[in-house]
């Protein structure tokens, strides 16, 4: 029968020839960033990437811009309605809102008022758009690409 020292023991194990024991729970090392942190620059370097994937051509440009909707939606980021792509090329800015916003009473909010914002806005300054660029491609198929500013 085993006792709890010989479980220890076992856990545990020499690294290299330094002589210093260490266990695999102090390897874990927790690289989770919180996404929700949009003033971190490689929080939207993140966001970009992903939004980045949008890129390419397309027949129905708004299927797409309906599954970046979705996709966005499920780490509470949303935009307004996108408005009708007219002529040839050209980008449409569209704000963007965390989690519906904002609405309630802050510290230095005074009685009478409320906080109304884009949830945005109190960390980076001027909130965050949506960028989708569009290009009419010769075969009618309509080129898209996206970015987070």
């Amino acid at each position: 029968m085993k006792n709890f020292k010989s479980y220890l023991n076992e856990v545990a194990y020499r690294s290299g020839n330094s002589g210093i024991n260490t266990s695999q729970q102090n390897q874990a090392i927790d690289n989770n960033v919180n996404m929700s942190v949009y003033s971190d620059p490689s929080v939207v370097k993140k966001l970009n990437a992903w939004v980045g994937t949008i890129a390419g051509s397309y027949v129905l440009p708004e299927d797409a811009i309906s599954n970046l909707r979705s996709s966005l939606s499920k780490i509470g980021l949303s935009f307004d309605a996108v408005p009708m792509m007219e002529g040839e090329s050209g980008s449409v800015e569209l704000p963007l809102t965390s989690f519906g916003g904002r609405f309630g009473k802050g510290l230095t909010t005074p009685h009478d008022e409320f906080e109304v914002d884009d949830g945005i806005s109190h960390q980076v300054e001027g909130g965050l758009k949506l960028v989708i660029g569009y290009e009419m491609q010769e075969d009618n198929s309509c080129r898209l690409s996206a970015r987070i500013e």
